[in-house]
């Protein structure tokens, strides 16, 4: 166990988004917030007031957040107010920022977004650049890696138009990191040695020294050692030379994880509390993270429980607390070792139930996907950017050759004269292709609402025809029946029961054939449509079982424009109805509740009982069981369902 963990730890990115500048607290700091309120004393005109407050706001941002808070709103009023787009803009940015500080990182790309909205107005394309990679950081936060790589290379492309090294080199480090997350380590090493040669063309040592780091971590990741650690005396020697500790500290905690795979855990520990150390004189939470989460294994691997516990517990709080995924991940495996050895069994299943389901949202297969298809786009309009560069080259040629030849002056002549004539049956063709293309369109839009409409009348005439011939014949039965019943005056108590059970039968089947012409005679449900209709049904139970509460609750963010294909909506109001019908025959529970909400992976919808519950090992699936699943898999949703005895049960559908 403890070689296996050992591997599955993850070394430290010394280069991981660097795209803010985390300024530290000192009296030069508070010597200008002090001369820039003097500023706003002497009542400046209003746009040295905005420059003013935001430039407060960004100086507090590491000393008082609540005071960074203040003065970005009162920046961003005035600027609105005023109409000043640019104050306005600046002023979401900075405000977006101490949420970034705060770990709000959903605050944090909601403000950015509002300040790229004006930037493009304003076509500040440094500005753009500058949102795009902190949209790419706070995604990378909330690992959500097909956003973070969307946003950073966008980011990317605007800085190699403007030629600007630094944030190319800054950027492709933030790509490679991603890269060296997903475990794709031959992109990232290539990329990794593409900024080695940035950061010395730009002559920036805290940026080579990250890059020696980064390689050394990827040829250990590939296990080549001796080129691994060749790399870090690179940047160890750079690091202690300008003081650059936060790269120091993710140096140690490498040189810790190496320590620890060759199972010197007493070298390991002193380099994991070195690294722990620089971390606290940094205040850098994220190493923290890290090397309490590492001191508190060795510890387990020495028996030493209770310094243990206490170091493991605190490291997964921090991790929640920063949002860092990564790290909160590990500690749950950590954990998950810790009480394999204490024997604690309860504590064993927990702690695995916690690490799959994080494990699961983080390196699900769509993440991966998503990021290839983001990086074959991006290969796509690199490989375009060439082939417009060389037609570029190709028409300067050209165009020199034409020059040679206008010293002949005839030919010169007959050259514009061809020019002009070649222009005008262009622009002509062009004008024919136009109206052409605009036809073809025309006509095919014609074509499809022409056959919308032979579908929707066709839908139209099922459903009449289902009402008018189905619906009559079942509802005479039902009046043939009762007829037999009291005209006949049966006393047969059998042959009565029989009678009752088709009739009522036969109620439920004109009940079902309600919902689908209803179903029919929409090409789409709507949320209000699928909620009036879950009403209705709840209603009529609640009717005809008084002894049992039904509720329906909607959750308030959850988007009304949401529709549903008609099959789709049936099946999704059959799954609900069979779930409560469920409920009453068999649950004996007080209240049955229906809920509906959105999360990340799309529309849930939850039943569930007081009831008795059952155990599932011990419970075969019947119809109605069989039924809810076969139409969830129908429609492409996860259906599970959950049941503890004496508990009750919950049918959940994820779409």
């Amino acid at each position: 166990m403890v070689s296996n963990h050992a591997f599955m730890k993850k070394i430290v990115l010394s280069f991981l988004f660097i795209s803010i500048s985390y300024h530290c607290i000192s009296q030069k700091n508070l010597k200008i917030i002090d001369s820039l309120k003097l500023v706003i004393e002497s009542k400046p005109n209003d746009s040295i007031k905005i420059k003013t407050y935001s430039d407060l706001c960004w100086y507090y941002g590491r000393v008082s957040n609540d005071s960074a808070f203040h003065y970005g709103n009162l920046a961003l009023k005035l600027s609105q107010k005023t109409n000043n787009l640019v104050g306005e803009a600046q002023a979401y940015n900075d405000i977006g920022i101490i949420h970034t500080y705060e770990s709000n990182f959903d605050e944090s790309i909601k403000h950015y977004h509002k300040s790229l909205k004006i930037r493009k107005i304003l076509n500040d394309s440094v500005g753009l650049a500058s949102l795009y990679n902190k949209l790419g950081v706070s995604y990378y936060k909330k690992f959500q890696m097909d956003s973070c790589l969307k946003y950073t290379i966008k980011a990317l492309n605007i800085y190699n138009g403007l030629k600007s090294p630094r944030h190319v080199f800054l950027i492709k480090g933030n790509i490679a990191a991603l890269y060296e997350e997903m475990k794709q380590y031959d992109k990232a090493l290539k990329i990794h040695f593409e900024t080695l040669d940035l950061s010395k063309e730009i002559n920036d040592s805290l940026g080579l020294a990250n890059v020696y780091s980064n390689i050394g971590n990827t040829y250990l990741s590939l296990n080549d050692t001796i080129k691994g650690f060749s790399y870090f005396e690179k940047a160890i020697k750079i690091s202690k030379s300008n003081n650059y500790y936060r790269t120091l500290s993710n140096l140690y905690a490498n040189y810790g994880l190496m320590k620890e795979r060759q199972k010197k855990y007493s070298e390991a520990l002193i380099f994991y509390k070195e690294a722990y150390l620089l971390s606290e004189k940094i205040d850098d939470d994220f190493g923290l993270t890290n090397a309490l989460l590492n001191i508190g294994n060795i510890n387990t691997i020495n028996k030493n429980y209770l310094e243990a516990k206490s170091k493991l517990y605190k490291g997964l709080a921090i991790s929640k607390k920063i949002k860092d995924k990564k790290h909160e991940l590990e500690a749950y495996n950590l954990l998950l070792y810790y009480y394999s050895n204490k024997l604690n069994s309860d504590s064993i299943v927990h702690y695995h139930n916690q690490y799959i389901k994080l494990n699961d949202s983080i390196y699900g297969n769509r993440v991966t996907k998503e990021i290839a298809e983001v990086q074959e786009r991006y290969n796509t309009a690199e490989r375009e950017k060439e082939i417009l560069t060389q037609r570029a080259d190709i028409a300067e040629k050209e165009l020199s050759l034409n020059k040679k030849n206008t010293q002949l002056i005839g030919l010169g002549v007959l050259a514009i004269v061809l020019s002009v004539l070649g222009y005008l049956l262009y622009n002509q063709q062009k004008l024919k292709n136009r109206q052409l293309q605009k036809e073809k369109e025309l006509s095919e839009a014609l074509i499809k609402i022409e056959t919308q409409n032979r579908l929707q009348e066709q839908r139209l005439r099922i459903s009449r025809d289902l009402h008018d011939n189905i619906g009559a014949q079942l509802t005479f039965i039902i009046s043939s029946l009762e007829n037999l019943q009291y005209g006949f005056k049966i006393k047969n108590e059998k042959l009565t029961n029989k009678l009752l059970s088709i009739s009522g039968f036969t109620k439920e089947t004109i009940y079902e054939l309600r919902d689908t012409i209803w179903a029919m005679n929409k090409n789409a449900i709507s949320l209000e449509d699928l909620e009036t209709r879950i009403s209705n049904f709840i209603d009529k139970a609640d009717i005809s079982s008084c002894s049992i509460r039904f509720d329906l609750n909607i959750d308030e963010s959850f988007s009304k424009d949401i529709e549903f294909a008609s099959v789709k909506g049936m099946n999704i109001y059959r799954i609900i109805q069979e779930a409560i019908n469920n409920a009453i025959k068999y649950s004996e529970a007080k209240a049955v509740s229906v809920n509906m909400s959105e999360n990340n992976q799309g529309v849930k919808i939850e039943i569930k009982d007081n009831g008795k519950g059952f155990n599932p090992e011990k419970v075969s699936s019947g119809n109605g069981l069989n039924n809810i699943k076969k139409r969830a898999h129908d429609i492409d949703g996860v259906i599970s369902i959950t049941s503890v005895e004496n508990e009750g049960t919950s049918v959940v559908l994820q779409l």
